[in-house]
């Protein structure tokens, strides 16, 4: 039976019991992945980050839902990150992370973690009854990459959405993002992937890597700070470089403590 370090992070938020927790497995070397899904089902959060350390800085980053290993997970990235400048490796500033994503970058700027991801802009698409049904009211505009981005008028109808989590699993996107200006923030969102096991993710990193681009264009800006509009919430600062996006947002740690697998 092996013993593993485990941390469990609170990530875009300066407070416990807000943001979006992210479980963070520190290995020696890959398990089996059927193991690996084992703990991710077991931890029960939206993601758990496994890390395998390659030298000074540089780690293997893998991440895994309750039901699926996904290929790119801001919140998990930013909360290993978080394990790795505050318990692993705390000399360091700059940490890089080896995924199914190519090369992740995170750096601390003052109380702030800033990842840099991957561009992923969408196209405009047709409007598929699932959707409409699935968030109860027809969006504006919709776009697709790797999740449907659907685009409504007001802060209040992104509030207000009745979501039917059925009607979503019929989608042939990993999830949904549903985005309006903000009241408060350059712009709001909200996440939706039943068929990974998240029904509602409290905060997104990796959609704003499709939601950045689109309100660059709208707002005529490159600078944003994003509010995550779920239960617990979250603020993300985030920044357009091209082919790239920069994500910051501070964590906090709730558990560390050890499993036995």
């Amino acid at each position: 039976m092996k013993e593993l370090p485990i941390y469990q992070i609170d990530a875009f938020t300066g407070e416990p019991f807000k943001g979006n927790p992210a479980a963070v497995v520190v290995l020696d070397e890959w398990l089996p992945d059927e193991i690996m899904q084992q703990i991710a089902m077991e931890n029960n959060l939206s993601e758990t980050a496994f890390v395998v350390h390659r030298q000074k800085g540089e780690y293997e980053l893998r991440w895994f839902t309750p039901k699926t290993e996904i290929d790119l997970c801001g919140h998990a990235t930013l909360a290993a990150a978080f394990a790795v400048f505050n318990y692993l490796e705390p000399s360091v500033a700059e940490v890089r992370f080896h995924t199914k994503s190519g090369l992740l970058t995170v750096v601390k700027e003052g109380s702030l973690l800033v990842m840099t991801f991957p561009s992923r802009e969408g196209e405009p698409c047709e409007m598929p009854e699932a959707l409409v049904k699935g968030l109860g009211k027809k969006p504006k505009e919709v776009y697709l990459a790797r999740d449907y981005l659907a685009v409504f008028e007001t802060e209040e109808e992104i509030r207000n959405l009745e979501i039917d989590l059925e009607e979503l699993k019929k989608l042939d996107a990993f999830g949904v993002i549903a985005t309006a200006k903000g009241n408060g923030a350059d712009f709001v969102s909200r996440f939706f992937a039943p068929k990974a096991g998240i029904d509602e993710d409290p905060v997104t990193g990796s959609a704003h890597c499709t939601l950045v681009p689109y309100w660059k264009k709208m707002l005529r800006k490159e600078e944003f700070v994003a509010l995550q509009l779920s239960p617990r919430g979250g603020k993300l600062y985030c920044k357009d470089l091209g082919m790239e996006i920069q994500i910051g947002g501070e964590a906090v740690v709730y558990m560390e403590g050890k499993i036995y697998v």
